[in-house]
């Protein structure tokens, strides 16, 4: 999602942020394939409780436990539409926490049943959409998405379970994209930062381009977030979350 949309060539950091010393959202190096194949740690980074503290914490309750309330009439709607197409109405994908701790993130399910195996097959069969799937994780002609996927993607529904996640303590309203193990090498140095925040059902990426942006830019963005939270920067985030939603800029 974006506030406007962008190509990458003419990405700027968005304005209520200090950039971190180094970052560039301009002018990124992509990592070499050595500096990708990184453990995460096995134990917790330097910071023993999650950006934010419990203030952030407790915002985070009750703003979940509030959206809930107000979805659940349109979340009991989409279960049922994906209990008659056949499969399972959620899916859980394992993601990186606060600390490396792994979690299950929840989304509405908007892939076919053996998802992975189609992939798989897909990128063995087609060099270019290999070649994006290496560079951005993401694919412009997913064949793995239903219609009914696709539109819950464009609209950004298929993450209204991830307020679950909120609630249980393992996301935050705002915070870093949770990323897989396949995606922590991509952070370099700036893999700390990730860790030490509860990952966002929203985030400075969500605003600011999202699959408009490289992986790059991406991951400055998140670190530049972990480096310079505050109350003001969420509350900022988050309507403008509202915005980009209504507008479905950038969403693929």
């Amino acid at each position: 999602m974006a506030l406007e949309s962008r190509s990458k060539s003419e990405f700027a950091p968005i304005s209520f942020y200090e950039p971190m010393p180094g970052a560039n959202v301009v002018t990124l190096r992509q990592l070499p394939k050595s500096e990708r194949d990184v453990r995460i740690p096995s134990g917790p980074p330097s910071a023993r409780t999650p950006v934010g503290g419990a203030f952030k914490r407790s915002l985070d309750i009750m703003g979940s436990a509030g959206a809930l309330l107000f979805f659940a009439p349109l979340m009991l709607i989409i279960s049922a539409i994906l209990l008659l197409e056949g499969g399972p109405v959620f899916f859980a994908h394992q993601r990186i926490g606060f600390g490396g701790k792994m979690f299950g993130c929840l989304k509405f399910r908007s892939m076919v049943v053996g998802a992975e195996s189609k992939l798989e097959a897909y990128l063995a069969a087609n060099p270019e959409a290999r070649a994006q799937w290496r560079r951005e994780r993401k694919l412009d002609n997913d064949p793995r998405i239903t219609r009914l996927g696709k539109i819950l993607r464009v609209t950004s529904l298929d993450e209204l379970p991830q307020f679950i996640n909120v609630l249980k303590g393992e996301m935050s309203l705002v915070g870093p994209r949770p990323i897989t193990r396949d995606e922590a090498g991509y952070y370099g140095d700036k893999f700390a930062h990730y860790l030490s925040c509860r990952p966002g059902i929203t985030g400075a990426w969500q605003v600011s381009g999202r699959s408009d942006t490289s992986y790059d830019q991406r991951v400055d963005l998140d670190a530049t977030y972990a480096a310079g939270q505050s109350l003001m920067t969420d509350i900022d985030i988050l309507f403008r979350t509202a915005k980009v939603v209504l507008e479905r800029t950038g969403a693929k």
